[in-house]
C-alpha cells in the first residue's frame, strides 16, 4: 500500500485545546449549576450555526436575547473566546511542521465559525500554514455531512486512499473511513505519531530527534 499524500488535520482537540468549561468553570464554579446553564441556555444549538457560518456576534447576542436570565454569561462566549480556546497542543503542532519539512501536504478540516477561525489564526499563526483549509463556517456545512469531506477531495484533487485524516471525534472519523480515507480518531501526538510512522508518513527515528 502507498504511503498517503497529504494528512488532514481537525483543529479544536488536535492542534489547540477547546473547551468551554475552562472558561465556564470560573463563571459558575457549581458544576451542577454550570450543566443547567448550558442546558437551558442552548450554548451547543448556538455554536452550531457559528460552526454553519451565522455570525458571531449577532448569533450570540441573539441567543442572550432568548435567554435574558443568563443573557451576561452567554455574552462571554462571544467576549471571552479565547479563554476556551487554549492551548497550543505542541506534540501534535510539533508534528504538523515535521510533515511538511518532509514535503508531505498538509490541510485542515474543521467545524468552526469563519470570524473565530480569523481570530484563532491570529493567536496562533501556525494555523496559516496549511496547504488548503476547508473551515464549516467558510462553506456552511459541516462534519460530519459527506459534502464538506468531498469539498476538500475536489480540491486537492487526490484519490480518497491517499488522504490520512485525525479528528478528535468519532462520528467524524468515521465519515471519514466511509469514504475510504486512512483515519486516526485522536487521543494525544504519541498516538498519533506512531500512526503516521505506520503508514510511512514520518521515518521512526524522527519521534525521537
Amino acid at each position: 500500500m502507498q504511503p498517503p499524500r497529504a494528512v488532514v488535520f481537525d483543529i479544536g482537540n488536535v492542534l489547540v485545546g477547546w473547551d468551554p468549561e475552562r472558561l465556564y468553570a470560573r463563571l459558575i464554579p457549581d458544576a451542577a449549576q454550570r450543566q443547567a446553564f448550558f442546558a437551558e441556555a442552548e450554548l451547543a444549538a448556538m455554536n452550531r450555526d457559528i460552526d454553519l457560518g451565522a455570525p458571531f456576534r449577532a448569533r450570540v447576542e441573539a441567543q442572550a436575547a432568548a435567554h435574558p436570565r443568563h443573557a451576561a454569561l452567554i455574552r462571554a462566549w462571544h467576549d471571552r473566546w479565547s479563554e476556551m480556546f487554549r492551548p497550543a497542543i505542541a506534540g501534535s503542532v510539533a508534528l504538523m511542521r515535521l510533515l511538511r519539512a518532509r514535503g508531505v501536504a498538509v490541510h485542515a478540516l474543521s467545524n468552526f465559525g469563519a470570524e473565530t477561525f480569523a481570530l484563532a489564526r491570529s493567536i496562533y499563526p501556525v494555523l496559516g500554514d496549511f496547504d488548503l483549509t476547508v473551515i464549516s463556517g467558510e462553506e456552511g456545512v459541516a462534519k460530519p455531512d459527506a459534502e464538506i469531506y468531498a469539498r476538500l477531495e475536489a480540491r486537492t484533487g487526490l484519490e480518497r486512499p491517499a488522504l490520512f485524516f485525525t479528528d478528535d471525534r468519532a462520528e467524524n472519523v468515521a465519515a471519514a473511513r466511509r469514504r475510504g480515507w486512512r483515519t486516526h480518531l485522536f487521543r494525544n501526538p504519541a498516538a498519533l505519531a506512531l500512526e503516521l510512522v505506520e503508514a510511512g508518513l514520518i521515518a521512526p527515528h524522527e519521534l525521537t530527534g
